[in-house]
C-alpha cells in the first residue's frame, strides 16, 4: 500500500487518543474512571430541543430530505436575529450567515476554503486543536502567538515579526478562551486584532463557542461588534456547550460576505450542511435563550467554585475563570519537572481521574493541565479526594516495638 497523505503524517498525535488508551486499560483493570479530560457536557440537552426534534422527525418528512449546504433560511434568520438581540451585531441572513457541522468543521473548512498550500495562519499558543490543525489538513503552515501568563492568556500581535505578518493570510483567536479561560477585558482588544488585520490584510476568525458560557457578572463580548469586524473576519458559534448539544452537531459562522460565501461554497462540495431537523431543534435552543442558557452556565459556575476552592485546600493554587466549563492548572509544584503529559498519564494510572494535558493544545501549553467540569456534583468530591492521595501520599506507618 502506498503511503497516506504528507498532510496526514504532518498532523501531531490527536490530544485525546494517548488519553482514550489509558482509560481503555483502566476499564479494562475494573478502575473507577473519573473524566475531567474532555469538553463533553454531561448534562442532557433541555427538553424544548428534544421535543422540537422528536415532533420534526415524526410530522414533517420534509425535513428527512438533504438540507441546503448554506443552512435553511428560517436557522439563519433566527440567528441572525439572535447575534442583534445579544450583541446588537445586524446581519444579512442570506449572505452573511452560514450553518456548520459543529464549531470544529467549520473552523477546518475555513481554512480549506481560503487558504493556497503553505500559505501561513497566526495562531494561538495553546489553541484548540481544530485551530492548527485544521490549517494542517488544508496545506498551510501554522505560525504560533504565545499565549502567556503575564499577559492574561492575550495575544501581543506586536510582536509578531513584521516579514511574518505580511506574509501570513489569516489569523485564528478564541475568547472565552479553550483551553486556558482567558477572556478579553473589553471590545478594545478586537480593535488592535481589526486594525493589526488591515494593516496586513488578514482574514481574522473569532471563535465564539463559550460566549454564553459565563460567570460573576462578566458578559462576554462579540468580535462583529467593533467597527471594521465585518470588513476583516468572521467570528463562529457553537450549540455544543451553551445548549448541552455537543453530539447534536450544529453551529454557525457569520460576518464577512466573501468569507462566509467561500466556506458555503466549500461545503456545497463536500457535505449536504447539517441534518434540517436538528437545525430546527436550533431554532428552538436560541428561541429559549437566555434562560436555558443561563441554567447551564450555572451549574458550570458552581461545579468551578467547588473544584477550585477544593484544590487550593489541597495547596494546589488554580485560578477562577470567569468562563468556559475548564480549569486551566499549571502543574503543582512537585510536579513540573515530569511535564504535563507524563503527569496526566500517572495521574490516570495511580487514580482514575483524567485530565488533559496541556502539551496537547501546543508547546505553550507545557506546564499545564486542562481540567473539563463535566461530571456529577458529587464525583468532584471523589475527584479531590483521589487528588490529594497523589499529592500528598500517606507516609507508611512506622511498627510498634514490642517492649516485653
Amino acid at each position: 500500500m502506498k503511503e497516506f497523505s504528507d498532510r496526514m503524517t504532518r498532523l501531531p498525535p490527536y490530544l485525546f487518543t494517548r488519553i482514550n488508551q489509558l482509560k481503555r486499560e483502566a476499564f479494562a483493570k475494573k478502575l473507577d474512571v473519573i473524566d475531567l479530560g474532555m469538553g463533553n457536557p454531561d448534562q442532557p440537552t433541555p427538553k424544548a430541543m428534544v421535543e422540537r426534534l422528536c415532533d420534526t422527525v415524526q410530522n414533517h418528512a420534509d425535513t428527512h430530505r438533504y438540507p441546503q449546504a448554506k443552512g435553511m433560511p428560517k436557522f439563519r434568520k433566527t440567528v441572525a436575529s439572535w447575534m442583534g438581540k445579544r450583541f446588537g451585531v445586524p446581519l444579512d441572513p442570506d449572505k452573511e450567515v452560514v450553518a456548520l457541522i459543529g464549531s470544529k468543521e467549520g473552523i477546518a473548512h475555513l481554512a480549506m476554503a481560503v487558504l493556497n498550500p503553505g500559505e501561513t495562519v497566526l495562531v494561538g499558543d495553546p489553541a484548540y486543536p481544530a485551530h492548527f490543525n485544521g490549517v494542517i489538513l488544508a496545506g498551510g503552515e501554522t505560525y504560533s502567538i504565545p499565549l502567556k501568563p503575564e499577559n492574561e492568556f492575550l495575544p501581543d500581535l506586536g510582536k509578531i515579526p513584521e516579514t511574518v505578518a505580511r506574509q501570513s493570510k489569516m489569523m485564528f483567536l478564541n475568547y472565552p478562551n479553550n483551553p486556558t479561560a482567558a477572556v478579553v477585558p473589553d471590545k478594545s482588544v478586537f480593535k488592535d486584532w481589526i486594525a493589526f488585520a488591515k494593516k496586513h490584510d488578514l482574514i481574522v476568525c473569532h471563535d465564539n463557542a463559550y460566549s454564553e458560557v459565563t460567570f460573576d457578572g462578566y458578559v462576554a463580548p462579540s468580535f462583529l461588534e467593533v467597527d471594521g469586524a465585518k470588513d476583516v473576519g468572521v467570528e463562529v458559534h457553537s450549540f455544543s456547550k451553551t445548549y448541552n448539544m455537543a453530539g447534536w452537531r450544529l453551529g454557525w459562522m457569520c460576518g464577512n460576505a466573501k468569507v462566509v460565501a467561500a466556506v458555503e461554497k466549500f461545503k456545497s462540495f463536500l457535505d449536504y450542511g447539517a441534518p434540517t431537523f436538528v437545525q430546527l431543534s436550533g431554532v428552538a435552543a436560541l428561541d429559549s435563550w437566555p434562560d436555558t442558557a443561563r441554567a447551564i452556565a450555572a451549574v458550570y459556575q458552581h461545579r468551578r467554585d467547588r473544584m477550585v476552592e477544593g484544590l487550593h485546600k489541597l495547596g494546589w493554587a488554580v485560578p477562577k475563570p470567569k468562563a468556559t466549563m475548564y480549569l486551566w492548572a499549571p502543574l503543582p509544584e512537585p510536579c513540573r519537572a515530569m511535564g504535563s503529559l507524563a503527569f496526566a498519564e500517572k495521574l490516570l494510572r495511580d487514580t482514575g481521574v483524567v485530565v488533559a494535558p496541556g502539551v496537547g493544545f501546543g508547546p505553550g501549553g507545557e506546564g499545564y493541565v486542562r481540567m473539563a467540569l463535566v461530571t456529577h456534583d458529587n464525583r468532584f468530591h471523589d475527584a479531590l479526594l483521589r487528588i490529594k492521595k497523589f499529592l500528598v501520599p500517606e507516609k507508611p506507618k512506622q511498627a510498634v516495638k514490642n517492649k516485653s
